[in-house]
């Protein structure tokens, strides 16, 4: 097949433009982040589990014991307010959750994960660690350290510049 023409004017103004290789990082980070995301997804949906839902819970898994306020769930999650309580309305009525009076104020409510909730927590680290095996075929143990603690780095220069704003 014959190469298509252009213009000389065209050609002279494509080569004063110098060629920008893209700096790849971010895209790929995103899109490894969003496919893992997809395809988790894919598999707790079939278990009754919607990705919002379990958004929540993983989110709750990270505290501890001590729960969370709502507006904090929503803040990490960077959705908003009203969108995270009726996630947690479902998940309440689900028996995945349960709001309890904070210790220390009796006008809030804390978010505590149950023992249900926790059985759908245990389930999503057996699917996430099933394609965390996939995903990672092929990739030596050096490069996963390696990776990790990249990420990490990068993670927390973020952060640090995030709070410097």
């Amino acid at each position: 097949m014959p190469r298509k023409q252009t213009s000389p004017a065209k050609e002279a103004k494509s080569a004063s433009r110098p060629v920008v290789k893209p700096f790849r990082f971010g895209f790929l980070v995103h899109d490894v982040s969003r496919m893992r995301r997809t395809l988790f997804d894919d598999v707790m949906r079939s278990r009754g589990v919607t990705r919002s839902q379990w958004s929540v819970l993983a989110t709750l898994s990270r505290v501890g014991a001590d729960g969370m306020m709502q507006v904090d769930i929503s803040r990490h999650m960077d959705v908003g307010k009203v969108t995270i309580g009726g996630l947690i309305d479902r998940l309440e009525a689900a028996g995945y959750v349960e709001r309890r009076l904070d210790a220390e104020d009796r006008r809030a409510r804390r978010v505590f994960i149950t023992d249900q909730g926790y059985e759908v927590i245990a389930e999503m680290q057996k699917v996430g660690s099933k394609l965390n095996k996939s995903i990672l075929a092929g990739v030596s143990p050096e490069h996963q350290r390696i990776t990790e603690e990249t990420l990490a780095l990068v993670k927390a220069n973020i952060r640090d510049m995030l709070q410097n704003d």
